[in-house]
């Protein structure tokens, strides 16, 4: 994104208010700040009316940020602080904590002041396209999005199915069943959930994922420790490559999923839920989220990287359960675990693909009609099953996808979560260039942009690393 910061007037960095106006094929795209699903009914757009509907309180939208941000990603963080060390490793984490917590809230100021101006956005597309005054924005910005939002349905229907498949292997070790069977089965629980009409008809179960979170969080954590402190517990050992190459590329490595461990995405569409006027609604919802965030992940980097050092699997989980040797955790705990994880999985994607469901029903029904009536509800059954399924016939012929998401995260959650939110807060709202904030914002767009870059490279050196073990519809999930 910076690199298109030319010399000159570049409309990334300075206010369009003073002669840059929207193209006018995005002023439909906007609602009245007043307005609700109404609006959108009348307008035509079904999208808006049925998936974005905006009744939502600030604690829902609190439940939907947090079940897009803390995940079983958390799980991963150890194995970040592996590739950086203590020191480096807690103020990278802490670093990208602090940064996303500021670029979301000043993406938020730029959906206010849109609001405020008579123009509520609910789509992150749209904002952009309006705010950056350019057509070929919104189709980034959509391209991105859906790439970011797909790979993460895939990969949560994957590991879902994987989850399965451990508790199956456990209670039958030589049974027939491959992972290809459970992902089917998660597919088809996915397909029906899908069915919810709306994202603010989801915000129970959001709720009830952010309770598994803190569940396997801290059940997977204590076992951390637990293990940490067996007589026969693995050696700890906090070194670092002794190649000068391989720790610069496993750094960047480790910055890349604390990129995708904060990721988000779809903060305007969380937003879009909020019953309007959704200004100051927002900050508190990102203030619910960043406090499960803030336990949850210090707690499992922390208890994870202690207990196994450098030796820490990809999954702090995986960890406890070595292929040599018996378990490092008591078998309940960890079939726990596993239970709170899957049942956690299905959450989360239901919520990444609400935007994939609202370009659907944009295109597919009719506002005039009822939600539930023939006219929409037969397209809709069709379109979700078969975006299920899609997904499904993804995760089951490529059990490698976790090393392609990696790469996905690196080009994805950094140009839309960390880059793209000050370039619309300096274009917006046009902070004075000598101010601290406008500085602040353009070191935050070089920074961030080089290293999505080096951080993209690094996630294919690994996929490439790993290549040899890819195999279609493998029986086993490549780490």
């Amino acid at each position: 994104m910076a690199g298109q910061a030319h010399t000159g007037g570049t409309p990334f960095l300075v206010s369009p208010e003073t002669g840059h106006a929207a193209p006018s094929s995005f002023a439909s795209c906007s609602y009245a700040a007043t307005g609700d699903g109404k609006a959108a009914a009348e307008a035509g757009d079904a999208g808006a009316a049925f998936v974005l509907e905006s009744k939502g309180t600030w604690w829902h939208a609190g439940f939907h940020l947090t079940t897009a941000m803390v995940g079983p990603t958390v799980l991963t963080l150890p194995y970040a602080l592996r590739g950086m060390g203590w020191a480096l490793g807690l103020a990278a984490l802490t670093a990208v904590a602090a940064v996303t917590f500021y670029t979301y809230y000043l993406m938020s100021r730029v959906l206010n002041h849109r609001e405020a101006a008579g123009r509520r956005h609910i789509r992150f597309r749209e904002l952009a396209a309006d705010v950056l005054g350019s057509g070929w924005v919104f189709y980034l910005v959509v391209t991105v999005q859906t790439m970011i939002n797909a790979g993460i349905t895939i990969g949560s229907i994957l590991i879902a199915g994987n989850c399965l498949q451990i508790m199956y292997s456990s209670l039958a070790p030589e049974g027939p069943l491959k992972l290809y069977h459970f992902i089917m089965i998660v597919a088809v629980v996915l397909a029906l959930f899908s069915q919810m009409p709306s994202f603010h008809s989801l915000r129970y179960i959001n709720l009830g994922s952010l309770f598994l979170s803190l569940g396997y969080t801290v059940l997977v954590s204590g076992a951390c420790i637990r293990a940490g402190m067996l007589s026969n517990a693995p050696v700890k050992d906090y070194s670092l490559s002794p190649s000068k190459s391989e720790r610069t590329f496993d750094i960047f490595l480790s910055v890349s999923i604390l990129a995708t461990v904060f990721g988000n995405g779809i903060l305007p569409e969380i937003q879009a839920t909020l019953a309007p006027p959704a200004a100051g609604k927002m900050v508190k919802a990102l203030v619910m989220c960043y406090a499960v965030a803030f336990f949850t992940f210090y707690l499992s980097a922390i208890s994870g990287y202690w207990a196994f050092g450098n030796a820490v699997q990809s999954n702090a989980l995986q960890s406890l359960m070595p292929d040599k040797g018996p378990s490092l955790a008591p078998t309940w705990l960890l079939a726990l675990s596993v239970v709170l994880v899957l049942l956690q999985l299905l959450a989360i994607a239901l919520v990444y693909s609400q935007v994939a469901y609202e370009i659907m029903e944009k295109q597919s029904a009719d506002a005039a009609h009822g939600r539930f009536s023939r006219r929409n509800l037969v397209p809709r059954l069709a379109l979700r099953t078969g975006y299920v399924a899609a997904c499904a016939l993804v995760a089951a012929a490529l059990p490698f996808f976790g090393d392609i998401v990696g790469v996905v995260g690196a080009v994805g959650f950094i140009p839309l979560d960390f880059v793209l939110p000050v370039v619309m807060y300096n274009v917006a709202l046009a902070p004075p260039r000598r101010s601290l904030v406008y500085v602040a914002n353009v070191a935050i767009i070089v920074v961030f942009t080089c290293v999505g870059v080096i951080g993209a490279i690094a996630s294919v050196r690994k996929l490439v690393l790993d290549a040899g073990k890819f195999k279609l519809f493998s029986d086993h999930v490549v780490d």
